[in-house]
């Protein structure tokens, strides 16, 4: 089990870093962990992912929990279920956007509160060493809540309009959903592709960030007249989005748009973004009257962090965005709601809405193998001492021109930078700077 316990979640290679046996164990500690007497368990479409469920449940019931199984669903569907049925967890059979051969689980408490990577999940990873919980009880039953968590979706659109919107389900588990809510919406034109769920990814991997995954969709958009498109991850909480140019939009500045567009109904409200977010975004969300706060990266992060702020919305640079009123969680199926909602209210365009947003130049997210990522991050500490420091989440250094974020990847043994600066001149000199400094002390 060494290394597949992460800050957020569990995710291993299938079989050899995470099988039947592992998986069963985990779901008997879970349900110890919990002290739960009902939990729901729901799975995406990759290959091994049934059997993982099966694994975990059997484990599940061994400590005597009632398991209601609603079989393929995306992580928000799942989410759903755990609060609207009132149980005390749920288990989301799922590696994301990683590629099939991986697998993992998403795991939460009652009213879909992630199991937390600071103090949850090293416990979690105790126990499932540990002596096996036996307790009488326990059963397994099949449900459904698909229907309920469309019509709670749908729930969120506001005075539709003629739109035509391009879907790329990745073959992931959004895949099902979206016909379904585009039934319930008769002035939306859905133009379809890939939402037919399958493991093998035989198309591109659900990966939204990736842009090779998105530039059939891109074509799409621009052949179809349509007015934008959608990319979905593998299970369904993640999103990017096409302009009707067939341009990708940066996921930071649909963190803006959305909360400008939330503010004009809830003024003063909170406004959660994460730190590699454009200084663009905070602006916007102070002129449209709301308070904006930083956070770290990580859904489970996010979501503490939203609860303790009671945050309307949050966005993060990794197209994850959460909702208040679907109960602190993410959900890329409701910012497809949400962007249909600002396009139909203003009538505009959605490159014309994002332009006002996208005047800071930025890198996006480098991708760097280091050796010691301490000593990295201690040299640039040095050499940009006269910044303003933070450690939030790694280091951020902050001038009045320009700044950086560099930090350790969640789920990847990789460190992440981004920078960003007032002129495209101003970044590339940065850049330079930064990644040789990052050289230097590689060196040192």
């Amino acid at each position: 089990m060494a290394g597949i316990f992460r800050a957020n979640d569990i995710r291993g290679r299938y079989p050899d870093e995470l099988n039947e046996a592992t998986a069963e164990r985990i779901g008997n500690a879970f349900v110890a962990l919990l002290a739960a007497e009902r939990i729901v368990v729901g799975r995406d479409m990759r290959l091994s992912s049934a059997s993982l469920s099966r694994a975990f449940t059997r484990g599940a019931v061994e400590a005597g929990a009632e398991v209601a199984d609603i079989g393929m669903a995306s992580t928000p569907l799942l989410n759903y279920a755990i609060t609207a049925g009132g149980f005390d967890g749920g288990a989301m059979v799922t590696a994301s956007h990683l590629p099939g051969e991986m697998n993992g689980f998403k795991l939460a408490r009652e009213n879909a509160v992630p199991l937390s990577g600071d103090r949850d999940l090293p416990l979690l990873e105790t126990r499932t060493g540990e002596e096996r919980v036996a307790r009488a009880g326990g059963s397994a039953r099949e449900t459904g809540m698909l229907d309920a968590y469309i019509g709670a979706v749908a729930g969120f659109v506001r005075a539709p309009k003629r739109l035509t919107i391009v879907v790329d389900a990745g073959n992931g588990m959004v895949g099902p959903e979206v016909p379904r809510l585009f039934e319930r919406i008769p002035a939306w034109r859905l133009v379809p592709m890939y939402t037919e769920p399958d493991g093998r990814f035989p198309h591109h991997h659900a990966n939204p960030l990736d842009p090779a995954t998105t530039r059939e969709l891109q074509e799409r958009v621009v052949a179809e007249g349509a007015d934008m498109g959608v990319a979905f991850d593998g299970d369904g909480d993640r999103c990017g989005l096409i302009d009707e140019r067939g341009e990708r939009v940066r996921e930071d500045l649909v963190t803006g748009l959305i909360a400008e567009y939330l503010l004009e109904e809830n003024p003063g409200a909170t406004i959660l973004y994460d730190l590699r977010s454009s200084r663009a975004v905070r602006e916007a969300i102070e002129r449209a009257g709301g308070r904006g706060v930083r956070s770290r990266v990580g859904h489970a992060f996010i979501k503490a962090a939203m609860r303790e702020e009671d945050a309307l919305f949050a966005g993060e640079l990794s197209g994850h965005y959460y909702y208040r009123d679907m109960g602190f969680t993410d959900n890329g199926l409701l910012t497809l709601v949400m962007v249909a909602n600002i396009l139909a209210a203003s009538g505009r365009m959605l490159s014309d809405l994002v332009k006002p947003l996208d005047r800071y130049p930025s890198t996006g997210e480098i991708n760097l193998v280091v050796r010691d990522p301490a000593a990295v991050f201690a040299v640039l500490a040095a050499r940009y001492r006269d910044a303003e420091l933070d450690r939030l989440d790694g280091l951020t250094a902050t001038y009045p021109d320009w700044w950086f974020n560099i930090r350790r990847s969640h789920t990847e043994p990789v460190v992440r930078l981004n920078i960003e600066a007032d002129t495209r001149s101003l970044l590339d000199e940065k850049e330079r700077e930064v990644l040789a400094a990052i050289r230097e002390a590689e060196g040192a």
